[in-house]
């Protein structure tokens, strides 16, 4: 059984190979399973094995943190943290963020070593942030997987997949982990 998405990807290799580039591909990641497992599916359906060439393609991983936020209750007094702790929680994003990359970089050089790999670490609303990163480095193709919110989740909260597939400016598939 053809996997969903198959047929398009087919084409986009059939137009690369006319003009003779190379595929780019971005991957926002964070520490979901449904984010690795886009990009798993994208190593594994996007660049073929073995490659036609040394250079199979490149795929930009994307991760985006949170920045850290002071609260204000409306019944009490705000909490505002310290320069040290500010700080302390900044590191561990860091830390977070680095182990998160040298874990997807370790996946890509696994399942395809000829593929190019380099990644970007920003900080801000994931959603914007990583259409920005679309504008910067404009990919031939964006990935991002689901975690699958329920229609009022999603309606309350928001989705990243469904904010960027309104607002990228490139083509975006959103890969959803197969049900278990």
């Amino acid at each position: 059984m053809e996997q969903p998405g198959t047929e398009a990807v087919e084409q986009r290799r059939a137009a690369e190979q006319q003009r003779g580039t190379r595929l780019k591909v971005m991957v926002a990641v964070d520490e979901s399973d449904g984010s690795l497992y886009a990009l798993s599916w994208a190593l594994d359906n996007l660049f073929p094995l073995p490659p036609p060439a040394e250079d199979a393609g490149e795929v930009v991983i994307v991760h985006v943190q949170q920045p850290f936020q002071n609260y204000v209750f409306p019944a009490g007094p705000a909490l505002y943290a310290t320069t040290a702790v500010m700080d302390s929680v900044r590191k561990v994003q860091q830390q977070n963020a680095e182990a998160l990359l040298a874990k997807v970089s370790h996946v890509c050089s696994e399942k395809h070593t000829t593929v190019k790999v380099k990644t970007m670490v920003m900080e801000g609303d994931p959603k914007e942030m990583i259409c920005q990163a679309v504008e910067q480095v404009h990919p031939d193709l964006l990935l991002v997987g689901s975690r699958g919110l329920g229609k009022l989740k999603r309606a309350f909260l928001g989705s990243v997949s469904d904010y960027c597939a309104h607002h990228a400016k490139c083509p975006i598939l959103i890969v959803k982990p197969p049900h278990k």
